[in-house]
């Protein structure tokens, strides 16, 4: 099951950051990555320009919020990865736990490449896997994904790491509700939807026990 903790401030690095493993040096490649996005993003579409202003909120608060709800989970598989929310900065916290893992899943080559580079020179426990996603079949603790895909097709995408005893949580906005029951008419699952630390409008949503078929 997932942890049902919470922080009291939710918009403040101090409380925050000592919760989900935050250290200063974490913060430091945090603020790296940051600057690396934004070098890249000139011209490579990683983000939307406009949230770059907003990088700590939007993009890491958002992401390692994460580790909240999952703080035992050490092999992670971000399915649409993207510009690495959530998964470059989940690498970030969970690095120098033995064991950990993150797996980013994404088809886009100069995605890929931004992964790879910015994994490596931030020494991050990440493995970049350009492929689809519903062509992966990995053993995770948690699956998670931002911004990827309506959750159906996310449940379709990951089917074969469900299988294999992972569980989900995928950051989603506030037509949540709508996806489940949609979901709900090819799949039978446990959801749990709690609010976001980092954005009011924003939910995040737990998903176990993933079988084909209507309940």
């Amino acid at each position: 099951m997932f942890a049902d903790a919470r922080p009291d401030l939710t918009h403040c690095p101090a409380g925050f950051a000592a919760a989900v493993g935050w250290s200063d040096e974490a913060a430091d490649r945090l603020a790296d990555l940051g600057r690396r996005l934004a070098i890249a993003n000139e011209t490579t579409n990683l983000v939307g320009r406009s949230t770059l202003a907003a990088f700590w909120s939007r993009h890491v608060l958002d992401s390692a919020q994460l580790i909240w709800f999952a703080p035992d989970a050490l092999v992670w598989a971000d399915i649409g990865s993207g510009a690495g929310f959530p998964g470059l900065v989940l690498g970030v916290l969970l690095k120098g736990r033995p064991g950990a893992r993150v797996h980013l899943i994404e088809s886009k080559e100069k995605k890929c490449r931004f992964l790879r580079e910015s994994a490596a020179a931030l020494d991050l426990p990440c493995e970049v896997h350009q492929c689809r996603a519903e062509d992966v079949s990995l053993k995770v603790d948690v699956l998670t994904a931002r911004a990827c895909a309506p959750l159906c097709r996310l449940l379709s995408y990951t089917e074969a790491c469900f299988a294999r005893g992972a569980r989900g949580l995928f950051l989603k906005g506030e037509g949540v509700d709508a996806e489940i029951r949609e979901a709900r008419r090819m799949w039978r699952f446990e959801a749990t939807v709690r609010e976001s630390l980092s954005d009011a409008r924003g939910r995040i949503l737990a998903v176990e026990g993933v079988k084909r078929g209507r309940p």
